[in-house]
């Protein structure tokens, strides 16, 4: 398995800054938060889109992924999200990464019959455009569908292989699935899984990897029994929790703890 760490975890930072860190501390990859309060985002020029892929090219790293905060189940009209998609596809391609996050969104006004239907149309109908660009669509565990067999009731309407499931594991755990439940249900469709480590249930504040109560060891176990050699990404909720630890330098001994649970799965 390849591992990246997600700019959530240190939000505004300049991409020299990032692509450092990434080289520095022995990490494959990075997938880019893509907001107009980051370096990188759908407002991009097609001459700064090419620095950026340019940028990881010369560190000799991977754009993992766009993560997007558009919500392919919210209520109302389809043709704002179709927008939004739209253009996280098209960034996607301009910089050279292959996913796009999107996250669920149901709103409480709706049934989760509703929120189904409208996930899987949108997911749908924005498939194709995906294909176009070679990029694929991956709906997060999240708000609405936090577990995996939510997601399951989306992206088995969908039936498209360039829309799939990002795992997060904090998510399908706080919605109470055991992580052999979330993988049997999202295995067909998974993309890439998102690691994280919390305090507690009751207090999100993101903490070193193998410091708090999430069941790291059982999701690595899980894959490796099941020979994924797919992307872990470290999704560090710093700009959502200003008194947590920088993660600058966690990124270290983060990499150390993953390549012990990868060992002693195998």
């Amino acid at each position: 398995m390849k591992l990246a760490f997600s700019t959530l975890g240190v939000p505004g930072l300049p991409l020299s800054e990032v692509t450092a860190l990434a080289t520095t501390h022995g990490y494959h990859g990075v997938e880019l938060r893509a907001h107009p309060e980051e370096p990188v985002h759908t407002g991009l020029t097609a001459e700064q889109r090419a620095d950026v892929a340019a940028a990881f090219k010369a560190a000799g790293l991977d754009i993992l992924g766009v993560a997007g905060y558009a919500r392919v189940a919210a209520p109302g009209d389809d043709e704002p999200v179709f927008t939004e998609v739209r253009a996280l596809i098209d960034l996607a391609r301009d910089i050279g990464a292959p996913y796009v996050r999107v996250f669920p969104g149901g709103g409480d006004e709706q049934s989760a019959e509703e929120a189904d239907a409208t996930a899987a149309r949108r997911l749908g109908a924005a498939a194709e455009y995906a294909a176009d660009r070679g990029v694929r669509i991956l709906m997060e565990t999240h708000d609405s569908h936090r577990t995996g067999a939510d997601a399951m009731r989306v992206l088995g309407l969908v039936g498209h292989r360039q829309v799939g499931a990002l795992w997060d594991v904090m998510h399908t755990w706080l919605g109470g699935e055991q992580p052999v439940d979330s993988f049997a249900a999202l295995s067909p469709h998974l993309g890439y899984v998102q690691v994280k480590d919390i305090a507690s249930a009751e207090d999100t504040t993101p903490v070193a990897l193998g410091a708090g109560v999430l069941p790291l060891t059982d999701v690595v176990e899980v894959l490796s029994r099941n020979g994924w050699d797919g992307w872990l990404c470290w999704e560090y909720e710093a700009r959502w929790y200003a008194a947590a630890e920088p993660l600058p330098g966690l990124l270290g001994a983060g990499r150390e703890h993953v390549a012990r649970l990868l060992n002693e799965s195998a």
